[in-house]
């Protein structure tokens, strides 16, 4: 018995530890970006295959390529993605699939469909991330770029397909334990990060003032608008759920009085010299009703601490960029004061 808890508290660490961290290559980041702000244009999900090698403990991610758009139901991806791999691999591209990508808007990236994929993904692949790249936060001059996995809690729960409290609580799953994130670093040739340190310096003075910028109130904005919707959701989600455990209170009742019922009838019968009636009789009577399945409220839960947590982070930025402008203008009107 000691033996096969080893043996699983083995295998969980082995899967906990596939890969530390994710190195992607800069072009194969900057595919990502501009194919996830071509998409956010027109208010569409951009999606992608991620193609690399795995190398110890790290996934490399080497190059990428879009999933296509189209309206055509008979046109198979599955198809298509082979056939990308296969082209790459005549002109001696790394062609071996290692995850996909997907753009967000304000952190809003979980949900269902991802879980899915995912866990189709890392079933078939065990070593595939998602990179999520969040196009509105990146516009405000903050690179967000993040690789996730699946726990093996989250990948037990999926396969077994029971989402109820009960399940959920054996299996200690919340919405803090559905993905882990991977830390994830851009990796540049020398020749890049020449050209790239050129650049910063050909680069005017004056257009480095926009990293001061405090207009904030629009991204505030959307977050709050963003975290008020899924408060909402968690809420209707309560509200079914203390629902049903209203009406299972009201069956348990009606049974209880059922049964008690019964026992006296039976009490009567016995003193009759009758025989009594068997309490299936009564229980077939009351049908258990099914559980509600907690997964979303689970998910729900997850993206509302994804909002908080960016709205933590971006209101921490604001205020340390309002100090560093506020000493900034004081030091102006200190030197006009000199003069």
């Amino acid at each position: 018995m000691a033996t096969n808890r080893g043996n699983r508290a083995r295998q969980t660490e082995e899967v906990e530890n596939t890969i530390t961290y994710v190195q992607c290559d800069g072009l194969a980041a900057m595919k990502m970006v501009k194919h996830c702000h071509e998409e956010s244009s027109n208010m569409d999900l951009a999606q992608g295959a991620l193609l690399g090698l795995v190398v110890d403990k790290c996934l490399e991610i080497t190059n990428c390529f879009p999933f296509p758009k189209s309206d055509d139901e008979t046109m198979d991806e599955e198809l298509y993605q082979l056939t990308m791999m296969r082209r790459l691999r005549r002109v001696n591209v790394d062609h071996f699939h290692v995850g996909w990508y997907q753009s967000s808007n304000v952190g809003n990236f979980l949900s269902m469909a991802l879980l899915e994929s995912q866990y189709h993904y890392q079933t078939s692949i065990e070593e595939s991330v998602v990179v999520i790249y969040d196009t509105q936060k990146s516009g405000r001059g903050f690179l967000c770029l993040k690789a996730y996995r699946l726990t093996p809690q989250a990948i037990q729960m999926y396969k077994e397909g029971d989402f109820t409290p009960e399940a959920l609580r054996n299996m200690k799953v919340g919405y803090e334990s559905l993905f882990v994130e991977i830390p994830i670093v851009i990796k540049n040739s020398p020749l890049t990060n020449i050209m790239m340190s050129e650049l910063c310096e050909m680069t005017p003075e004056e257009q480095g003032h926009n990293f001061l910028d405090l207009g904030t109130a629009s991204v505030l904005e959307n977050h709050m608008r963003c975290l008020i919707e899924r408060v909402d959701e968690l809420y209707q989600e309560s509200m079914r759920y203390n629902k049903y455990q209203q009406v299972v209170f009201k069956q348990e009742t009606e049974k209880h009085r059922a049964l008690s019922k019964q026992a006296a009838e039976n009490a009567l019968r016995v003193a009759k010299g009758e025989s009594p009636i068997s309490e299936e009789e009564v229980l077939k009577q009351f049908r258990p009703l099914p559980v509600p399945p907690r997964l979303n409220a689970t998910i729900t839960s997850g993206q509302i601490n994804t909002y908080s947590q960016h709205i933590s982070q971006f209101c921490s930025q604001s205020l340390a960029k309002l100090f560093i402008t506020q000493s900034l203008q004081n030091a102006k009107e200190s030197k006009e004061v000199s003069k």
